[in-house]
């Protein structure tokens, strides 16, 4: 496993090891002592999956504190593009974001921490995508921002007229609106 560092700190791509032959493949998808020789220590409590059709874009989405939460998200089918938001008032990198493509044939993952907003576009026919959360869900500290928020001016890949956003994501806040304790 390889944990590769992105532009924003304690934001991650993580690489595994995939061993193929005519079968199909394995990989370890999450190893705890891997994670904490790295110096990262997240003791994850809920794993979520969601399917998605092309040209679906979800998020941002996050949930405030006392119930913030860590995911590490992945691909098990199909292809999608995968956004982190640093809401971190205090960070040197405060409304950055990082986008990763993440997918069954990459086999990447991407380890947001606390403290960042999520989303993905779905790039292929269909995509099913997993999420190992460090918190449970928490609906009534559930936020979110916009996803074409100019200031973030983050590219989906996906043509206007073939993005499918949901009522709730259409009425998200801009960045400089939105509500965050972190």
């Amino acid at each position: 496993m390889e944990i590769i560092k992105t532009k924003i700190p304690d934001l991650y791509i993580v690489k595994t090891k995939v061993f193929e032959d005519s079968r199909g493949y394995f990989t370890e998808a999450y190893n705890e002592k891997n994670f904490k020789a790295n110096g990262i220590n997240v003791n994850f409590r809920q794993d979520n999956r969601s399917k998605s059709s092309y040209g679906v874009i979800r998020g941002l989405h996050y949930q405030l504190n006392p119930a913030s939460q860590s995911k590490l998200v992945s691909v098990i089918v199909g292809k999608v593009y995968d956004v982190a938001v640093d809401l971190r008032r205090n960070s040197l990198t405060f409304g950055q974001w990082v986008g990763v493509e993440l997918s069954d044939e990459n086999h990447l993952q991407f380890l947001i921490p606390q403290g960042f907003a999520h989303g993905f576009s779905v790039l292929s026919e269909t995509a099913i995508f997993s999420y190992k959360c460090d918190n449970f869900y928490t609906p009534e500290l559930d936020r979110g921002i916009a996803y074409n928020d100019p200031a973030l001016n983050i590219d989906w890949g996906i043509p206007a007229e073939k993005q499918l956003i949901s009522d709730k994501d259409l009425k998200q806040p801009l960045l400089k609106d939105a509500e965050m304790n972190f």
